[in-house]
């Protein structure tokens, strides 16, 4: 076999699975048709979830120094912003950054780490059988086919591994179309933001650098045309005079598009040795900023998975477990994509532009912007886990960062101890009776540390124990007064590898 999985398409999900299977030393491959990063903006928010996963890998620094920190975020653009400084996450701000920047720096970590990664490459069919994949590809070197235990499909919207895989794509057509396009002002806005909604239709518009401003418009008379009609900067330009009452001096777009709101999932994200991640799993309003960030997301949770099913230690039903945990969390992204999409443009009368205030009024009570801001920056997540070893309030949630303190004095981030991509087995205890099971039991796939918390933090105080999971959510923790404290250890161990 040429490799143990290929990744067909190498946008930011590809990229950042390719980083996590060669941190694992998985022999992996990415296909990508485009000879190099899009130049274009795309998708322009990390939200906070998403950049707590960036920093288990030591990435989220690099991103800092490019983009911009924001302390909030939007639902449908309502006037009320979304609080992300509340979120308890050392992240609590969402990264405003182009994504072609982002795509730049995933895929340099992907190179460093030993991915392979062919450019100009298209892919022209896909056999699966029980054994391996055979890939066909066309590119510089001619037509070829390449095999690997595994394939990914981080391919888009129309994606051949989806189709290949025969997996049906279940949702709606668009019922409209917006248009966007990044511009230059000779008569910049006074205000960072504008977001206005009214019966002429929907603007927002945001800097993107310097020079550049994203616009984005729904035309109450032109929500209806087809997404692949050529935007105009006249379009643009006359949407903001009957919006706003000023164009701003709009010229040279660099680049324009159309988008609708088709909504659609696909009925599986595993097909026997096939895998979909991204849009190719699901499509959506881009509302919130939410698309990139679910697809890393996903990126993250496969890929120790993989990497622990190719190197052989995965306990049965792990990679199953990537469309269980997955799945449901997408199904509740596109139904708030489309309620956002009903606010955003679906009608533009009196009755809406009520709505719209009403919930952004709602939006000022904490407890309500608190909820729509943990979906958001998708910091809500917790996943099934099994019971049996302890029932403990954090097994499942996501793990904040926290301050740590080892025996010999030394400080350091909860974070730093899974630059690896390992399991992490954090001792609270102080108690060698940790150490004597590891050191009978022959698993080798995790990292062990003994510390203490260096200040209280939430639902941590009674921890004795607790194992976390590669992509930062907390597989089991033991309280100390588990009364059979000894036996939930070496289980929870035994309960990470192949039996």
């Amino acid at each position: 076999m040429n490799y143990d999985v290929i990744i067909i398409g190498g946008g930011p999900v590809g990229m950042m699975l390719a980083g996590e299977l060669a941190l694992a030393e998985v022999k992996i491959c990415i296909l990508e048709k485009l000879e190099e990063t899009t130049p274009y903006s795309r998708a322009l928010s990390i939200h906070p979830r998403t950049l707590e996963i960036l920093d288990l890998r030591d990435i989220k620094t690099e991103l800092l120094k490019i983009g911009k920190p924001l302390p909030t975020g939007h639902f449908a653009g309502l006037e009320t912003r979304l609080d992300f400084t509340v979120i308890d996450s050392s992240s609590n701000y969402s990264l405003f950054i182009a994504q072609s920047e982002t795509e730049k720096i995933l895929e340099r970590r992907a190179r460093e780490l030993g991915a392979e990664i062919r450019r100009g490459t298209e892919v022209t069919s896909i056999s699966l059988n029980s054994e391996y994949v055979e890939v066909t590809v066309t590119g510089t070197e001619g037509e070829m086919t390449l095999t690997a235990a595994y394939v990914v499909g981080a391919d888009g919207a129309g994606s051949m591994v989806r189709k290949q895989a025969n997996i049906p794509f279940n949702g709606t057509d668009a019922t409209l179309t917006a248009v966007q396009g990044d511009v230059v002002f000779k008569r910049p806005p006074a205000t960072s933001v504008v977001s206005s909604f009214n019966e002429n239709g929907m603007i927002m518009i945001v800097p993107v650098t310097k020079e550049l401003h994203r616009v984005v418009f729904i035309d109450p008379d032109r929500k209806s045309i087809p997404k692949d009609t050529p935007v105009t900067l006249e379009e643009l330009r006359s949407g903001m005079l009957r919006v706003l009452g000023d164009d701003y001096g709009i010229s040279n777009p660099y680049w324009m598009t159309r988008f609708g709101n088709a909504t659609r999932q696909a009925d599986r994200y595993r097909e026997g040795r096939l895998f979909l991640a991204g849009d190719a799993a699901h499509i959506h309003f881009p509302a919130g900023g939410q698309g990139m960030n679910v697809g890393l997301q996903e990126a993250m949770n496969l890929g120790w998975k993989l990497a622990a099913q190719v190197k052989g230690w995965a306990p049965d039903g792990l990679l199953d477990s990537y469309h269980e945990e997955r799945f449901p969390v997408n199904s509740a992204l596109l139904r708030n994509t489309r309620v956002q999409t009903l606010l955003f443009g679906t009608d533009f009368s009196s009755t809406t532009i009520h709505l719209r205030r009403m919930i952004a009024d709602l939006l000022e009570y904490p407890e309500a912007n608190y909820h729509l801001a943990s979906q958001i920056a998708a910091v809500d997540v917790r996943y099934d886990v099994l019971n049996t070893v302890s029932a403990h309030p954090l097994n499942g949630r996501r793990l904040a960062e926290i301050k740590l303190r080892k025996g010999n004095g030394d400080l350091l981030s909860s974070y730093e101890l899974f630059r690896e991509g390992k399991y992490v087995l954090l001792s609270l205890g102080n108690d060698p009776i940790v150490e004597s099971i590891i050191r009978r039991l022959p698993i080798q796939h995790f990292t062990y540390v003994s510390a203490t918390l260096v200040k209280p933090a939430i639902d941590w105080n009674n921890v004795h124990t607790a194992m976390i999971r590669p992509d930062g959510y907390i597989a089991w923790a033991i309280s100390d007064q588990e009364s059979e404290l000894e036996q939930c250890i070496e289980e929870g161990i035994k309960s990470i590898s192949k039996k």
